[in-house]
């Protein structure tokens, strides 16, 4: 997608502080933080939102498992953190390319607003 940032940011013509990266996610730091540690995880392939990832592939895989490193990284494994994915303008969803927010090392109230 041409006019995606997270595509730009995958391909490196956005800068980004990027703090993981395997064969099919990246994640970096969001450059509006809603909490002291907000990480934004992306698949490296372009899927619109959530709904159009094909069941089964190994991108949500990939997904979990940079959620997992990056919460030990972090340390946000023992008091918690907040995982949110947006799905649709009703949503919240801003950016068309899948996405999550890893959020943490602050206390969550519900519900969100």
């Amino acid at each position: 997608m041409e006019d995606c940032i997270f595509c730009k940011i995958i391909k490196r013509e956005i800068p980004a502080n990027i703090v993981y990266e395997n064969e099919n996610v990246i994640a970096f730091e969001d450059i509006e933080p809603q909490a002291p540690v907000h990480i934004v995880i992306v698949p490296i392939q372009h899927y619109e939102n959530i709904m159009t990832v094909p069941a089964g592939s190994d991108v949500m895989r990939s997904i979990q498992i940079a959620v997992n490193k990056l919460a030990i990284k972090y340390k946000l494994a023992e008091k918690g953190f907040r995982l949110v994915n947006n799905c649709g303008a009703d949503g919240g969803q801003t950016v068309n390319h899948l996405h999550f927010h890893l959020l943490g090392a602050r206390p969550f109230g519900w519900p969100p607003g």
